[in-house]
Formats: structure tokens, sequence, C-alpha cells
């Protein structure tokens, strides 16, 4: 008997060009992860906690790993509302992850109508969040959350106010009627001074008056006697942009012509904010000089030292400090610190979506003044992408080592039945 007759050869051969068939294009992988995101989608209505965090962990990646236009023009309403449910009724993981995706539900969209409908559908559920919890995660991940829609979706400076003071209600709930205060942690701290400060970059001018700005810069003046290095850096963040806007420079012109109150206490306020402004100048210096103690993480010195070495700098000769990233082929470059600020919070805050989002998305294009440089219709990519794009261990390379032993053996499989026929 002939091997080579054989049916059972005959299949196994058919089956090798199946497989060679089966191999995905790139058009199919796109509709994987379309049936992806609908599933992930639909299993947000799942009872099991443990299936929705993974349904909104799959959601994160995939809107970080591409820009997702057509789900989100088709599904925005569905998922923001499930979202927020997660957030209301879901486990602190629940919350944390459907925060993010709400936030980059709004990069997504861009500026437009959805946006909006996304800052007005979730600004009172939010609050509410907050209010409600007490887990530091769960409040950092909706604070950044609001910070990000809002910055997206802030049609006016009404609603970025509102955010704003949603946001400082956290740690300075004096501003606020009926809020017992409570003590925060650093990291809430943190992002309460940063996610406020990126807002406040949207902000024309200052409209919540003198008396406001004082308690204000009194309060951020406190945060930089702090232990924790990460608060101080915000804080200083905060005042070297109030700098930059000229909010305290405007204080003068305000008090000078506000209604309310004597000559005697106009004076006074302005008496009060020079000597504020004199010990923030003082601290300032004293935080660009510090020396390190005994078990001091080297790296947050260094970066506290650089910051308030910067805003001495800034202080003295009213010059910021440019910082420069590479993105492929081109460079964000920034000479401010309103761009400084809202470069890196926006780059925390999409993690490992960052180069792709400031590769093709048109609203931080915009924001930033960007135009990503293409070679042959595809983006450059840096040495470092190169490296992670090239790396054996990465899921490009273990896709291209599939697909290449898939041709070797259809390769081997034809030159053996040519050699035996």
């Amino acid at each position: 008997m002939d091997l080579f007759d054989s049916d059972d050869d005959t299949c196994s051969l058919s089956s090798f060009y199946t497989m060679r068939s089966e191999i995905p294009r790139m058009d199919e992988v796109h509709v994987q992860k379309d049936v992806m995101l609908d599933q992930s989608l639909d299993a947000l209505y799942e009872k099991r906690s443990s299936t929705r965090e993974q349904a909104l962990a799959s959601i994160v990646d995939a809107f970080k790993s591409d820009l997702q236009h057509e789900f989100v023009e088709k599904n925005f309403a569905t998922l923001l509302d499930r979202c927020l449910h997660c957030i209301k009724k879901g486990s602190t993981k629940e919350s944390l992850l459907a925060s993010h995706v709400i936030g980059l539900l709004a990069l997504t969209a861009g500026l437009g109508d959805q946006a909006q409908e996304i800052l007005e559908e979730s600004v009172t559920p939010l609050s509410q969040a907050l209010k409600s919890s007490s887990e530091a995660l769960k409040i950092t991940s909706i604070l950044e959350c609001l910070a990000v829609i809002t910055f997206v979706g802030g049609a006016n400076a009404e609603q970025t106010e509102r955010s704003m003071q949603i946001i400082w209600q956290m740690i300075d709930p004096k501003l606020v009627s009926n809020v017992v205060a409570t003590k925060s942690s650093p990291a809430v701290i943190t992002t309460v001074v940063s996610s406020w400060t990126c807002l406040l970059t949207t902000v024309d001018r200052w409209t919540l008056g003198p008396k406001i700005l004082q308690g204000t810069v009194t309060y951020l003046s406190t945060l930089l006697e702090k232990d924790d290095r990460s608060v101080r850096i915000a804080a200083g963040e905060a005042l070297a942009l109030m700098f930059e806007l000229g909010i305290l420079e405007k204080f003068d012109a305000e008090a000078k012509g506000s209604d309310n109150g004597s000559v005697k206490e106009e004076r006074e306020a302005l008496i009060n904010m020079h000597r504020l402004i004199s010990k923030v100048t003082d601290q300032v210096r004293d935080l660009a000089v510090e020396a390190g103690g005994k078990g001091c993480a080297k790296k947050d010195l260094n970066t506290q030292r650089s910051l308030f070495k910067d805003l001495v700098e800034f202080l003295e000769d009213g010059v910021a400090p440019e910082t420069s990233i590479k993105i492929g082929g081109s460079s964000i470059e920034t000479s401010t610190w309103c761009q400084m600020i809202q470069l890196n919070f926006l780059k925390h805050f999409l993690g490992g979506g960052f180069i792709k989002h400031m590769q093709e998305n048109e609203f931080l294009h915009d924001v930033f003044s960007f135009t990503p440089k293409k070679i042959g219709g595809h983006s450059t990519m840096t040495n470092e992408e190169k490296r992670l794009f090239q790396s054996p261990n990465s899921a490009v390379s273990k896709a291209r080592t599939k697909l290449m032993k898939k041709e070797r053996m259809i390769s081997l499989t034809r030159k053996f039945y040519s050699i035996s026929s």
C-alpha cells in the first residue's frame, strides 16, 4: 500500500493549509478585539464581582492599546452607565477599574457632545461616591477620573470650578458648609492637589474670590511642611502654576475692588497675603536645597530638589522649566508650568497607553499642539519602543514566532510531498 494514498494523510495535508488560512490578518485582529469588547460590555451585567472586574480590566487594556472610536460611538452611553453602577455598587477594585474606563472613554471621545454628556452624567455619582468612601484607592481613582472627564468635557468655567470644588473639599472641607473634616492619607492629598492643579490649567481667571484664594494658598503652604515628599511636590506644582497664571498678583486688584468690608480690612488682607507669599518663597528656597536624611529615597529627594530649584528660578527670573518627551520620531516639548503639569498628569493617567494615545489621539494633539511624524504611512518608534517590540517575550514576538513555525511546517510538507511524488 502506498503510504501517500491514505485518506488520513490527505486530511493531514489539508489541515496544514487550513491552519495557514486561519492565521489572523490585521482586519481579523480588529474584529476579534471588537468581539472581545462587546463580550466585556455584556459581562458588566453579570452578578459575580470577579467577572465584572475581569471585564473592566479587559476594557482598560483595549482602550489603552488602541483608539476604540467605533466602539465608543456605538456603546459609550451603555458603557458609562455600567461603569457608574460598578462605582456605586461594586468592590473597590471594580470602582478603581470603572473610574479608569470612564476617564479613557472621555479621552477617546475627545471634544464634543459625548465628552460633555460623560461629565454631566458622572459628576453627581462620582461626588456621592467620594463622600461615602473611606478607601484611599477608591478615592484617588475617582478623583483622577473626575479631573480627566472635566479636562476633556468641561465646556465652561462653571463646570470646571464645580469639579475643582468637589475635588478640593476632600482635603479642605472648610470651603463647604456642613462637611466634617477628616484626616486624609498622603496619597489622597497628593491626588487631590494634582487633580485640582490640572484643572486649574484650564481656567482663564480666578472667580472664587480673594478670601478663598488666600485660604487655598495658606493650605498649600502647610502642605510644603508635610513629611511626605509627593505631597510637597504636588503643592509646589500648584503654587508654581498660580504664580505663572498671575493669580496671586490679581489678588491685590480684587481685594481693592471688593465692595465688602472697610478700607482697613482690605489693607489687612493685602498685608496678610504678601506675608504669606513671602513665607511660601522662603519655603520653596529651603526645599530646593534640603539635605537627605537617613533612609531617604534618593529619587524622591532629587525630584523634589529639581522641582523647587526650577520654581526658585521662575520666581527670580520668570523662566519656566523646559521638558521634552520622545514620541516615535517626534518630541513633545513644554516651556510653561501649565503645559508640563497637563502632560505629567495625563501621562500618569494613561500609563502604558500614553505613547499610543499621543501618536493617534487627536484631542491630545490639539492640547499639546503636537503632530507625530510618520514615515511611509507608519509611525516611527524610539529605540526603547523597538526594544520592547522586538523583545522575545513580547506578545508581538511570540505571535511572530508562532507564525514562522507554521510557515516552516507548511514549507516542509510541500517539499516532502514534492519529493515523494
